[in-house]
């Protein structure tokens, strides 16, 4: 890759680094907010499914937005919004105040992320460029996350609302650097491509419902939470008819046509499901039952973050040697035995009994998370890139409230009492859920193993079966190169890593 190349991939790194870092930093700081400002339980969840909502609900429109009105704009756009709510979240003094600034927060996110992907999806070549570019990406994503448990503990020690500064520190070095760094380019060519609105209200509004239904699971009754989800799975009945008639659909629905992209996103939200609903038992756990403090909690979890270092390192060779489906299937079920060597857990197990669990963890989060993206991502027509990065996105985002909403359920039913031994069959029993999500995804993912007899220069053997649009490609390519190097047809090496048979995977 060339300096310019590596340039503009270190913005989008310090992004999404941002955004990894923005919520783990928060989720550590919230007893501090809490007690600052005397909010309620009601409240404090409040603060953070906001987010969620905003983040989850607006992730595909922010991808069509970055394909329709150009990814470098809708980046620096909503990278400015991130950078001015987090300093509104920073001066709250009410609750209210808080909630606001997060919701429009996780809006900028949604529509700031796909945009991200989509400048290293359309600048790089498909193969090994790309996927190094994504795999150094995803590790980045990760290696926030990790750091902002620790960092969140420390800042929230001296005062949480440094919680919310120094993202505004942090994201105002990455417009600086986006600004001189990400090239310009014409805006996209939309003839042909109009706004969806009556799609992007439908399925908007129902992926809103949707997971504002599954964040409040366990604190509305059983009709309630029907109720919301039913109508967000009619506003989703809606968006399928909307989008059969439309003549520029917000999602074309041939991209589902394409097995390894519903096999990614499946595979997706179920290991984000698992992922994060076992850290937050494991954080109950440390905390609720053996009293550590927030930071001594993020100092045992950051050895999850050594996937920051195997995603750009390892994960890269695995690929080559390999193939994406075979490492994605290698990591959920490394993640799978992760889970189930955490079941037994005691009420006064030793940190190194906790350890092969969370560095098993690690590394399936390595080997699976970055080629996941790969796999969601390649074959996907230029135009398409933000709507692809939206939908992975978007699922990634459910997976995760769903994960949290179901342990926690799981949790609050088998706990009877307070006693140490109630809170641990508790934790036991909420722990099969992250188990039964990875060994689910190991399963759906094992159907990208198929060996195939499509060779090489034949081309893929499983995609769209429809073409990308109804012409030819109009829009300028934006990314490091201006369009000059990106390909405007898919080059050999874009075949996909995980159709090809076994020994012909592409060095």
């Amino acid at each position: 890759m060339t300096g310019r190349a590596w340039g503009v991939l270190f913005v989008l790194c310090g992004a999404i680094f941002l955004e990894g870092i923005d919520v783990a930093m928060l989720n550590v700081a919230m007893p501090a907010i809490r007690a600052d400002l005397g909010l309620s339980t009601g409240t404090l969840q409040w603060v953070m499914s906001a987010y969620v909502l905003g983040y989850g609900g607006f992730m595909l429109l922010g991808g069509r937005a970055a394909d329709l009105f150009g990814r470098r704009r809708m980046f620096v756009l909503w990278l400015v919004v991130f950078l001015l709510f987090s300093g509104l979240g920073g001066l709250a003094t009410e609750g209210w105040m808080l909630i606001l600034a997060r919701f429009v927060t996780g809006v900028s996110a949604a529509f700031m992320t796909p945009a991200g992907l989509s400048i290293i999806t359309t600048g790089f070549p498909e193969g090994p460029q790309r996927n190094k570019a994504l795999l150094v990406y995803s590790g980045t994503a990760a290696g926030g996350f990790s750091i902002g448990l620790v960092v969140g503990g420390l800042l929230s020690a001296i005062d949480w609302r440094w919680v919310f500064f120094a993202p505004v520190i942090l994201s105002s070095l990455i417009l600086v650097a986006a600004l001189r760094l990400v090239p310009k380019s014409p805006r996209p060519d939309r003839t042909g491509r109009g706004v969806d609105l009556a799609g992007a209200v439908t399925v908007t509004g129902g992926i809103l419902l949707l997971v504002f239904g599954v964040e409040r699971v366990t604190h509305a009754s059983a009709a309630w939470t029907t109720g919301t989800i039913g109508t967000a799975l009619l506003l989703f009945l809606a968006f399928v008819l909307i989008e059969r008639r439309s003549a520029s659909p917000l999602v074309r629905l041939g991209l589902f046509r394409s097995g390894s992209l519903v096999r990614a996103n499946v595979a997706g939200l179920l290991f984000a499901a698992g992922f994060f609903g076992f850290q937050f038992i494991a954080v109950l756990y440390l905390q609720e039952l053996r009293g550590w403090s927030s930071l001594q909690t993020s100092f045992a979890l950051i050895v999850i973050g050594l996937d920051a270092i195997l995603s750009p390192l390892l994960t890269p060779k695995l690929v080559a040697r390999f193939g994406n489906a075979r490492v994605i299937f290698g990591g959920l079920l490394l993640a799978s035995l992760a889970y189930a060597l955490f079941l037994p857990l005691t009420a006064d197990w030793t940190y190194l009994a906790m350890l092969p669990s969370l560095v098993l963890l690690g590394v399936a989060f390595s080997l699976a998370y970055g080629p996941l993206t790969i796999t969601a991502t390649d074959g996907i027509a230029e135009e398409e890139q933000g709507v692809a990065g939206g939908l992975l996105y978007t699922s990634f985002q459910f997976g995760a409230a769903l994960g949290l909403s179901s342990v926690a359920a799981v949790n609050i039913a088998a706990t009877e009492g307070t006693s140490a031994g109630a809170l641990l069959d508790g934790y036991r029993a909420a722990l099969v859920v992250p188990l039964a999500a990875a060994l689910i995804a190991t399963a759906v993912s094992a159907f990208g193993l198929r060996r195939r007899s499509t060779s090489p220069s034949e081309g893929p053997s499983e995609g769209p079966s429809e073409g990308p649009s109804e012409g030819p490609h109009e829009g300028p390519s934006e990314g490091p190169y201006d369009g000059a190097d990106a390909p405007s047809a898919p080059a050999p090496e874009s075949v996909r890593q995980a159709d090809l048979p076994s020994g012909k995977v592409p060095a």
